[in-house]
């Protein structure tokens, strides 16, 4: 059951707390962290590719994933390819990581809530 919560968790931001009855939480979850990354995407944030030969580039796309199915829907689509010519291309990555990177702390917080340690 726990796998399944984070597993939830980590795919739709706020539905391991929805899941939990934590409903507020949940709905806050649900809207700020996808639309967060989709600021991020529409001021010409890149979706980092994984390139093991470049460690930052994986660290950020292995944050960029934490957002969970709005990154897989996003790159599928074709979105992230980033322009680092625009003046909000830095802005826009941040907001993507830090997006992903928030998901997963949120993922945490669930897994803290169904052990009973909050």
């Amino acid at each position: 059951m726990l796998v399944l919560l984070c597993l939830a968790s980590w795919a739709v931001p706020g539905a391991g707390h929805l899941w939990l009855g934590r409903r507020a939480k949940g709905l806050m979850f649900l809207v700020a962290l996808p639309l967060m990354f989709v600021i991020g995407l529409a001021v010409s944030g890149r979706l980092f590719p994984f390139d093991p030969r470049e460690p930052l580039v994986a660290l950020a796309a292995l944050a960029d994933l934490g957002i969970g199915a709005t990154y897989v829907v996003a790159s599928a689509l074709g979105f992230g390819h980033g322009d680092v010519t625009m003046v909000t291309y830095e802005y826009g990555n941040a907001f993507i990581i830090v997006a992903g990177l928030l998901n997963l702390l949120v993922i945490i917080d669930v897994c803290d809530i169904a052990l009973g340690r909050k």
